[in-house]
């Protein structure tokens, strides 16, 4: 498989993974369970997954030295995302809080652009702002009410943080480190955070949910946008870049809306469904944005310049 192809697929299925956050989270936080809880049993339960897969691919969780520092604070960065956006759910529907979380790509886009230079192509600007008109168009309200300040600030700091994650683990050094043990010590190290601040915050407790069949909601957690997403946005980031990884984020909202459709009975409006394909649209100009310039350039081959017939058509008269 083409290696731009599979960091496609894989950035997608990060982030349809990762959307899936609200569908197990709100059913814990319905049955008492705070946001430190969720999140200390959700990183707990993937650390046991990822080390088995490390032993499976027979990969060592040794890591050099001078990575250490790094792979420590990109579990810090993917632990405060993960924090903020579940705290926000507290102030604002998740599936809103999910749709706003989706500025990160631009907050990429504008980070490797200041800092890294890296050069925005004009098909990344155009993908960025549909997607970013359909995220606008799937935000407002049809009641016309204003969201939390305090649930947006959250959420737009989670964003920075997660923009920072994947410009992290894109730099040199780091990529030099196998995926699954970059996750395995980003988890672990998310557990330790969340544990102490368990212990350090008055009244707050390690008790998991009272029903039994909440737990399966902790390990959907820990399976679907903690193992599977992390570990498929770290290898397309290192496939494709940060940029393509983070616009293609914008499957995240879409699941969300999905989630709610199918799960939870909502509804979609005419507006909504602009925005649904405004995202789409953006996020396939991604993907095929290689395939369309090659077939592009192909198809001009095929016709020749008017100017090189001209000149061919004037040496064979002038011979003439």
């Amino acid at each position: 498989m083409n290696v731009k192809l599979k960091g496609f697929i894989l950035g997608a299925i990060a982030a349809a993974t990762y959307g899936t956050n609200p569908l197990f989270a709100l059913p814990l936080y319905a049955d008492g369970m705070k946001a430190d809880g969720v999140l200390f049993y959700r990183y707990l339960f993937a650390v046991p997954a990822i080390a088995l897969m490390i032993i499976l691919r027979g990969r060592s969780f040794h890591v050099p030295r001078r990575q250490i520092a790094p792979t420590a604070v990109m579990g810090i960065m993917m632990a405060l995302s993960s924090l903020l956006l579940f705290e926000a759910y507290n102030y604002m529907d998740a599936g809103i809080a999910s749709t706003l979380l989706f500025v990160y790509p631009l907050m990429v886009a504008v980070i490797m652009a200041i800092f890294f230079h890296e050069k925005l192509s004009l098909s990344t600007f155009v993908c960025i702002a549909g997607a970013l008109g359909g995220i606008a168009l799937l935000f407002k309200g049809g009641d016309g009410g204003t969201l939390s300040v305090t649930g947006t600030v959250m959420v737009m700091l989670s964003s920075l943080a997660y923009a920072g994650y994947i410009i992290g683990v894109n730099r040199p050094g780091l990529r030099q480190v196998p995926t699954v043990t970059m996750i395995f010590y980003v988890l672990l190290s998310g557990v330790v955070l969340f544990g102490c601040k368990t212990v350090a915050t008055p009244g707050a407790t390690f008790a998991g949910p009272t029903k039994w069949y909440l737990w399966g909601c902790l390990l959907a957690l820990a399976i679907l946008p903690t193992v599977i997403s992390f570990i498929c946005t770290t290898a397309a980031i290192q496939y494709i870049g940060p940029t393509p990884t983070a616009i293609l984020g914008a499957l995240e909202p879409v699941t969300a809306v999905l989630i709610g459709i199918t799960v939870f009975g909502e509804s979609l409006t005419g507006r909504d469904w602009v925005g649904l394909v405004l995202i789409l649209a953006a996020v396939t100009l991604v993907v095929a944005r290689g395939h369309i310039t090659s077939t592009l350039v192909r198809f001009r081959r095929l016709f020749p310049s008017l100017r090189k017939l001209n000149s061919a058509s004037g040496k064979k008269n002038s011979k003439e």
